[in-house]
């Protein structure tokens, strides 16, 4: 059976899915992007986008009762492959000791016009 699972500490849908669906103890999150859920705004520059869409994804696992450090997958889609290193830097403050296994594409667009969205699957 499957649970939809919502925060409002990360951003809300802006179509017709769930933030994350609970499956088996699984936690699928959708893509998110880096919009600050408070005010709606999204930060200035790689860095600060980065380090607010990981945010929101840590704050969507740990609505779901999971974390950072049980996330087995991530996707992450990102505007410019230039930007990789900046974005690795950020990414290892949230994932540490076993990193999960991981994708990075570059797109040609993303929501509202982002620089970069990521996606997990993680154990409960």
């Amino acid at each position: 059976m499957k649970k939809a699972i919502s925060t409002d500490k990360a951003p809300k849908a802006i179509g017709p899915y769930s933030q994350a669906i609970e499956v088996n103890n699984i936690i699928y999150t959708s893509g998110i992007i880096p919009v600050v859920p408070s005010t709606g705004e999204i930060p200035e520059g790689i860095e600060a986008q980065a380090t607010q869409a990981i945010s929101n994804l840590a704050a969507l696992l740990e609505e779901s009762g999971s974390s950072t450090a049980q996330v087995i997958k991530t996707t992450v889609f990102i505007k410019d492959m230039e930007d990789f290193a900046k974005i690795n830097e950020i990414y290892a403050k949230y994932f540490q000791g076993v990193y999960p296994a991981r994708s990075c594409v570059e797109v040609a667009r993303l929501p509202k016009d982002v620089l970069i969205e990521i996606e997990a699957i993680a154990l409960k």
